[in-house]
């Protein structure tokens, strides 16, 4: 019965990261779901590509919260239950992995790069930080959301060993970053072969998908007018 506790925690911070809210935002937004162009990716990322920085700005900072909130709230109710670091560190995982396979949505989610961002800034600050750093100097020169975010989970538990030592989140956070890089198997073969869309290029299908879903107000009324010449 001791691990109950540990148990409803990580199952909840699971919950929380099933929470699509590239799609939410999307829909609440009156956007295309961003499942159906681009890179087919619910993510911030992917959103961006809609042409709505608004709506991927929203979907990036949901998407960090859902990382960062369980993982914090396991940090603040940790004494009340008797949660070491481990506990802690797995209640992050889970959140990632909701986000990978939500269970809300068919289990189809994202790569996890903001949820994992979340829960890095939860965990250790400084740790957050440096990946972070990493994230934003290769994005910088080379414009490449994936390389960035594939480079960034590489270096994140080598920094969690060499800074921090072979602590109880070193293992979480070094499986995490592993299914970070493998869901970016397709960005890796693309990368390869000179086809990665680079930040803030926007894709056609967004743009059409959008058309056809709201088309132009006055289309109807120039069609009206047109028939009564």
């Amino acid at each position: 019965m001791t691990y109950l506790p540990s148990a409803i925690a990580v199952l909840a911070a699971y919950l929380i990261g099933s929470l699509s809210f590239a799609v939410i935002v999307s829909r609440l937004m009156g956007l295309s779901d961003p499942r159906s162009y681009g890179s087919k990716n619910p993510g911030a990322t992917n959103v961006l590509r809609s042409g709505n920085k608004a709506a991927a700005v929203l979907t990036l900072v949901l998407d960090a919260l859902k990382g960062y909130a369980p993982v914090l709230a396991a940090l603040l109710l940790g004494p009340r239950f008797g949660w070491g670091e481990t506990t802690v560190a797995w209640v992050g995982l889970a959140a990632f992995v909701g986000h990978l396979w939500p269970v809300f949505f068919r289990f189809q989610g994202g790569k996890g790069v903001a949820t994992a961002a979340g829960v890095l800034m939860a965990l250790n600050p400084w740790l957050g930080l440096a990946t972070l750093a990493s994230w934003l100097l290769i994005a910088a020169f080379f414009r490449y959301s994936s390389l960035a975010s594939i480079v960034a989970a590489l270096f994140a538990p080598f920094y969690q060993l060499l800074i921090w030592g072979a602590s109880a989140a070193a293992l979480p956070i070094t499986v995490m970053s592993l299914l970070l890089v493998w869901r970016h198997e397709g960005n890796i073969r693309k990368l390869l072969a000179g086809t990665e869309s680079r930040i803030g290029q926007k894709a056609a299908g967004a743009a059409s998908a959008a058309k056809a879903a709201h088309p132009h107000p006055h289309a109807h009324s120039h069609g009206h007018r047109k028939g009564h010449k």
